[in-house]
């Protein structure tokens, strides 16, 4: 599972037109399901997300996590980051997760990142197209790859 995290001011996902999901000071945060992830890949990374600590303290230090600042998180499926790119120009999109299965480990991680602290985390709609704006704040941007990760109960 790999997960694109940037510290926001604001963000905001479209379909056709209309807003699905806005938040303001938090995470956006873009997910990709691997074939072969599981619910311990994502359990694992909510947890680290929730626990990210990007937000300054007092002392101008990135030492505070999201709930720490009452963030918000919107959370936007995005397959494109399992893309294999090593042979020719075009990616390969083989390392994904088959749909039913991304969209079932996708809103796992939402309901996580919820009982990891967060407030109920926005969303976009999975498999459609959207558009994502966003204020980016710092700018903050920290990708997270499971497969460098330690997954409990994962052998390798």
């Amino acid at each position: 599972m790999r997960a694109v995290i940037q510290r926001v001011l604001s963000a905001s996902v479209e379909v056709g037109g209309e807003t699905v999901g806005s938040i303001g000071r938090g995470f956006l945060v873009l997910l990709g399901v691997m074939r072969g992830d599981t619910e311990a890949e994502a359990a694992l990374l909510a947890a680290k997300t929730a626990k990210l600590r990007v937000f300054e303290d007092e002392n101008e230090k990135m030492n505070l996590a999201l709930p720490d600042v009452g963030g918000e998180t919107l959370v936007v499926s995005q397959f494109t980051l399992c893309a294999d790119c090593k042979k020719g120009n075009r990616p390969s999109f083989d390392p994904a997760a088959a749909p039913d299965e991304a969209k079932r480990l996708y809103e796992y991680y939402v309901d996580e990142l919820e009982k990891n602290g967060l407030p109920r985390p926005k969303t976009g709609i999975f498999a459609a197209d959207m558009k994502v704006s966003l204020v980016n704040d710092g700018p903050v941007t920290i990708i997270f790859d499971t497969d460098k990760m330690a997954v409990p109960g994962r052998k390798g």
